[in-house]
């Protein structure tokens, strides 16, 4: 049991590296720092797009326009931190006691 635990909690870390690593590339793209053109980073660009954009745009539409920021990512983050890891936590706790038994 406590290793599925630890499976979901580093799935879920490495969705939070792949939104990391997607919200700066995506600043790096659009300061003009790399080039899309370029194989590589479009595919890499692509790759975490597919992974990360399911759960950013629906948080998109429930935000109002702000311009040119974007805070689907910071508010995918606060709600990874404080409602995913304490429920997965609580989850496992529950069934680690009531196991137990």
């Amino acid at each position: 049991m406590l290793a599925l635990h630890a499976i979901i909690l580093m799935i879920i870390q490495a969705f939070v590296w792949a939104l990391l690593a997607y919200c700066i590339l995506s600043m790096l793209l659009g300061f003009g720092v790399l080039d899309i053109r370029n194989r590589f980073f479009y595919s890499l660009f692509n790759t975490l797009a597919r992974v990360v954009e399911p759960l950013l745009s629906p948080i998109r539409n429930i935000l109002p326009s702000t311009g040119g920021m974007d805070f689907a990512p910071m508010i995918l983050l606060l709600l990874i931190q404080f409602l995913v890891y304490p429920l997965v936590n609580r989850v496992f706790a529950m069934l680690i006691y009531h196991s137990a038994f």
